[in-house]
């Protein structure tokens, strides 16, 4: 069994292979995601919301990144391990670096995932430069909710569209080997997709992106409150949890997943 690397993911988004990805926090989980083969497990900061029952990603702790990304990696054999920079750890080149490193050395991440575009330039290229594989996140922000007002959907006018697509392109330049979208159009998703040569991933962008991520309590069925509308509750189709997962996989690798009923224009 191969493990998954940026190389992997490359030759899969010029292939027009889809990509799959969910969240994972722990080893049983992430054991389950391996095997039915998931091919990016995300261990997001969001475990603040459905772990620790937090209202926001925002009180997440570095210490608590790198437990889980622990679990994580322990339980996966095949899939590429993605941990997310939590809030205030990256607020400058040398700290993004020692909380990268915590991240990669304890956690065994292989991947690390921070948000932001045009400001992050600097940071994504120091840690590029140190052989850090990072994602870079536009769109949508959960760290930044306060300052956006809310979680609302990102680039529909003419001038956020065209700042994002400048900040893709940034990204990429910087060194970062994946975009990930988040509630982002699904045309102007798809534009940037085509635009670079790194894979984009999504999350309420519309099917044109080269790889889907959802957070795995959400295709469960379990995250309480409302359910957001990129999300599909994959239980009921797959029975039991691994068929829940295998379906997910299944639906992303096939094209059957985001419809139009799960993107914005």
């Amino acid at each position: 069994m191969s493990r998954i690397t940026t190389s992997t993911l490359r030759k899969m988004k010029q292939a027009g292979d889809k990509i799959t990805c969910l969240t994972g926090y722990d080893a049983s989980f992430a054991h389950i995601l391996d095997e039915a083969g998931v091919d990016i497990v995300l261990v997001g900061d969001s475990l603040g919301m459905v772990i620790q029952g937090r209202e926001s990603t925002l009180p997440v702790t570095l210490g608590d990144m790198v437990y889980h990304t622990q679990l994580v990696s322990g339980a996966c054999q095949r899939a590429l391990i993605m941990a997310d920079m939590p809030f205030m750890t990256y607020m400058n080149a040398n700290q993004a670096l020692a909380s990268a490193g915590r991240l990669m050395k304890e956690g065994g991440a292989h991947m690390v995932k921070l948000e932001g575009g045009a400001p992050m330039v600097a940071t994504v290229q120091a840690l590029a430069e140190h052989g850090i594989p990072v994602c870079a996140h536009l769109g949508l922000l959960p760290q930044s909710v306060n300052k956006l007002g809310g979680y609302k959907v990102q680039g529909r006018d003419d001038k956020a569209a065209h700042a994002m697509i400048a900040d893709a392109r940034a990204m990429e330049d910087a060194g970062a080997d994946m975009v990930l979208l988040e509630c982002v159009p699904a045309p102007l998703a798809a534009e940037i997709s085509a635009a670079l040569e790194v894979p984009v991933i999504g999350i309420g962008a519309g099917p044109g992106c080269d790889a889907q991520v959802l957070v795995l309590y959400d295709i469960l069925g379990i995250t309480s409150g409302k359910r957001p509308r990129f999300v599909k509750d994959f239980l009921q189709q797959g029975g039991v949890v691994r068929g829940a997962v295998a379906a997910y996989v299944k639906a992303v690798k096939e094209g059957e997943f985001p419809g139009a009923e799960h993107s914005f224009e």
